[in-house]
């Protein structure tokens, strides 16, 4: 798409506007929340970005392919989102609860949530979007078992607390607990994943009794 200069009246064709394929990436990853990846074509992401759908021809090769770059990012977001969280949070458990969070934030209707979780039914059944995520899933295990060990040496756990075990939990919690807000509907996912880990994690916390004590 051309942009287009308006000098004295007279509409005058510009440079073609660059578009990163990050800010395509972004919009894809949205679209998926409101049509689905069924319903995501070239050519509705293009029009959503002011292309023309033969661009995302030329760079991604076809929707799979840009489905597939769409994964391979999300991989890279989910190797560095860790050490962002960790720099943002004081403590190692503040970190974790936005680690478990901010992934969800754009699936605010049970909605956009089942077209997300479409999506992730593509990650199972292809080996070549399964990769990608079984990266993500590898990259999130290792950073909450990372934040429960560094939790635990700061006091924010009991001690003893085995985090290998309890990172398993947190994970599986950060999977499932969607799936039951998408039924029941009760409060935001927001909610809902902090409520669960609160719960999961409050009888690893140190009681008064311990903190006295130590």
């Amino acid at each position: 798409m051309n942009e287009h200069l308006l000098i004295d009246g007279v509409v005058m064709a510009g440079r073609p506007r660059g578009v990163e394929d990050s800010v395509i990436l972004r919009a894809a990853a949205d679209l998926i929340g409101r049509v689905g990846p069924v319903g995501l074509t070239l050519a509705v992401v293009a029009r959503e970005v002011g292309l023309v759908p033969g661009t995302l021809v030329q760079r991604f090769g076809s929707k799979r392919g840009l489905l597939l770059a769409l994964a391979a990012q999300s991989a890279k977001d989910a190797h560095a989102r860790p050490g962002r969280e960790r720099k943002r949070h004081e403590r190692a458990l503040e970190a974790l609860a936005e680690l478990i969070v901010e992934p969800m934030a754009s699936m605010a209707t049970p909605e956009t949530f089942a077209n997300h979780l479409a999506f992730l039914c593509i990650d199972l059944t292809d080996p070549d979007f399964r990769r990608h995520a079984l990266s993500i899933h590898r990259a999130q295990g290792r950073a909450i078992e990372d934040l429960l060990k560094e939790a635990l040496l700061a006091g924010e756990l009991r001690t003893g607390t085995d985090a290998a075990a309890l990172a398993a939990s947190v994970q599986a919690i950060a999977s499932g607990a969607g799936l039951t807000w998408a039924l029941d509907r009760r409060g935001t996912l927001g909610q809902r994943l902090r409520q669960e880990l609160d719960n999961l994690l409050s009888p690893h916390r140190p009681s008064r009794h311990d903190l006295e004590d130590s």
